[in-house]
């Protein structure tokens, strides 16, 4: 009797080939990125051009054309000693910040994806709901508690509410979570303690993930107006949005303003090209896992 083959049996998952977009799905891709891509650039090629005609009356579209162009609002802008001032803070202000909160953020995700102790799951879950707290309810209360404690015009009062970063330690534990288990088995066979482990198992491999949540934080920090501006009461301890934002109420020229914006932007547009080698491997390795 001749031996006969079981019937195929088709699997239920689809085929990547099935999953990839038609030519169709492609040219309707290209071309809506080929429309999104000119409103998204817009508003930066008004500050950069607007910046460049000082004195001039802004009419459309006429004051939108690259010419003529004159820098002499930018010579105003970083020869002036309160823009030196205020970047320093900023420097400072998100720097720090960003260091904080990855080492805090790297910490709290490895005990909460590798450790074991209990009440380990509710107490992640407890500071996770801190994202569904608005940012804006607990201004007051932190603000009343950074000033009983002395904190108001300082640079520590300005940092230290801002390293609980509950996003940071949720992506950090989603990215240490999916590495694999003996690798740590094995160190600690080797008779490694957990700082070690920590700093030579965690940190190298959370390159893209760190470098990740580094942009987004520096990010954040560098644009951030309104808590600055509550606790900076005075003037040298502006940051750049802030300092940015009191040219308004003292009649500077739009181009001033403008060319302080574009100045602004240099930092964060740097700090992106510096981590964009991890950052797409970072958003992709550190999806909802678990």
């Amino acid at each position: 009797m001749l031996a006969t083959r079981p019937p195929a049996v088709r699997s239920k998952h689809p085929s990547y080939k099935a999953l990839e977009p038609s030519r169709g799905g492609k040219i309707a891709r290209i071309v809506l990125l080929a429309i999104a891509t000119p409103v998204t650039l817009f508003p930066f090629y008004a500050m950069v051009v607007l910046s460049l005609k000082p004195g001039a009356a802004v009419t459309f579209p006429q004051s939108m054309l690259p010419w003529p162009v004159d820098f002499s609002a930018y010579g105003e802008v970083l020869g002036g000693r309160d823009l030196l001032k205020w970047t320093f803070n900023t420097l400072v202000y998100s720097v720090v910040s960003v260091v904080a909160v990855l080492l805090l953020a790297s910490l709290a995700g490895y005990a909460f994806a590798k450790k074991r102790f209990p009440g380990r799951e509710p107490m992640f879950w407890s500071f996770l709901a801190m994202v569904m707290v608005p940012y804006h309810v607990t201004l007051i209360p932190t603000f009343v508690l950074i000033a009983q404690l002395g904190g108001v015009d300082t640079y520590w009062g300005l940092i230290l509410p801002t390293l609980a970063n509950a996003q940071a330690v949720f992506l950090m534990r989603q990215f240490i979570m999916g590495l694999p288990d003996e690798l740590f088995e094995a160190a600690r066979l080797d008779g490694a303690s957990e700082w070690r482990i920590f700093t030579r198992i965690v940190l190298p491999l959370c390159k893209p993930i760190l470098a990740t949540l580094g942009v987004f934080v520096f990010l954040w920090h560098w644009n951030d107006l309104l808590w600055p501006l509550i606790v900076g009461g005075s003037a040298d301890m502006r940051t750049l949005t802030v300092g940015i934002a009191s040219l308004h109420q003292e009649n500077v020229p739009l181009s001033v303003v403008l060319a302080g914006a574009t100045v602004a932007f240099v930092p964060i547009f740097a700090a992106y090209l510096v981590g964009q080698r991890y950052f797409t491997e970072g958003v992709t390795m550190s999806g909802i896992k678990g």
